[in-house]
């Protein structure tokens, strides 16, 4: 009798904390973005304010877009993450796999380039991919700042200049450019990889994917000048490092950092929340100011001293939009081909 009534208690307990177990794991919230700069910024503004709102634990999975598409192919069918943030390249990636669930209740003054085929996604800001520049060293050496994207040629630059590898939006957006100025584009990337492999590589110190490493590359002094986006080499100065940001003469290209909600089953709601708060007008602000993002609201009032360097105002008409539809069926092709002939 007491070894029965010791059975049910333990039966009873084993009853009482198989519920408590899952609904602590339901209370955490899984959120696959960028490291660096903007993971602090998320970190610093935007988890703790959340987690106190919703009674949850939100745990942040740092990592760059391409490999957080390469997780939730890993995690297919059995999907950790509940919110992917990554570059739009990999965003229409992640759509036409499935990985995407839908988002309702957006703001209705969206632009329309934050939008995304039945609300799929939506970016939460828009850069400008161009080149960053260690302002102090260049007014020392008496060199003018660069204007133009072929001022990555410049010889003067030999083993000072840092580009991110195609694998990375950046890199793959300097790639597009060059071969558009040269007679190509998105169909035809052949003049971008001969100008890289004969005229820019020589000046390459890294193809550096790391923002950690490319801060670091200009702090030493090694490196003077990079490709780069407005968010990174905005929340870089506003450190007080002396770099500046160039729209270059023949357009910057647009990046769109953008977020779903992972669908799955049993998806979390709170997944949809998060992606709205990072679209609430007060995060947006933050995140222009402390990141250089421009923001996705027509009605977001821009105070004068914000968006130093934001593709926001008269910059934006300047932006040129990427066809990511021609790039990702060719993105692999590219990769393996840049890892043959220009990173070698």
């Amino acid at each position: 009798m007491k070894t029965l009534r010791l059975l049910t208690a333990v039966s009873i307990a084993a009853l009482l904390a198989a519920p408590s177990a899952a609904s602590a794991q339901q209370k955490t919230l899984y959120v696959a973005g960028y490291g660096g700069s903007f993971e602090k910024t998320i970190r610093d503004e935007v988890i703790p304010a959340f987690e106190k709102e919703n009674g949850v634990k939100v745990e942040y999975v740092a990592g760059n877009s391409t490999d957080t598409l390469a997780k939730l192919q890993a995690q297919k069918g059995n999907q950790q993450i509940d919110v992917a943030i990554v570059d739009d390249g990999p965003m229409y990636q992640a759509i036409q796999l499935g990985f995407c669930g839908k988002l309702d209740g957006l703001p209705a003054d969206l632009y329309d380039t934050a939008r995304f085929k039945d609300d799929r996604a939506v970016a939460i800001g828009i850069v400008a991919t161009g080149l960053m520049y260690n302002t102090k060293v260049f007014a020392e050496k008496g060199w003018a700042p660069p204007t133009s994207w072929n001022d990555l040629k410049d010889t003067k630059y030999a083993k000072q200049l840092v580009i991110p590898p195609i694998n990375n939006t950046y890199g793959l957006e300097a790639l597009v450019m060059l071969s558009k100025m040269n007679g190509g584009g998105e169909t035809n990337v052949d003049s971008g990889f001969k100008i890289f492999k004969e005229q820019i590589n020589p000046n390459v110190l890294a193809y550096e994917p790391s923002p950690g490493k490319m801060t670091e590359l200009f702090q030493s002094g090694q490196a003077v000048i990079a490709v780069w986006g407005t968010g990174r080499v905005q929340s870089f100065a506003n450190t007080g490092f002396p770099v500046d940001f160039v729209y270059p003469k023949e357009g910057a290209a647009t990046l769109l950092t953008t977020a779903c909600p992972i669908t799955k089953p049993n998806a979390s709601p709170l997944a949809g929340s998060f992606i709205k708060t990072l679209l609430d007008s007060k995060i947006q602000l933050v995140m222009l100011k402390e990141y250089g993002y421009g923001p996705v609201l027509k009605s977001l009032v821009i105070p004068p001293e914000f968006g130093k360097m934001a593709p926001i105002g008269e910059r934006a008409p300047k932006l040129y939009n990427p066809d990511w539809t021609v790039i990702n069926e060719k993105r692999e092709e590219w990769t393996k081909r840049w890892n043959r002939e220009v990173e070698r």
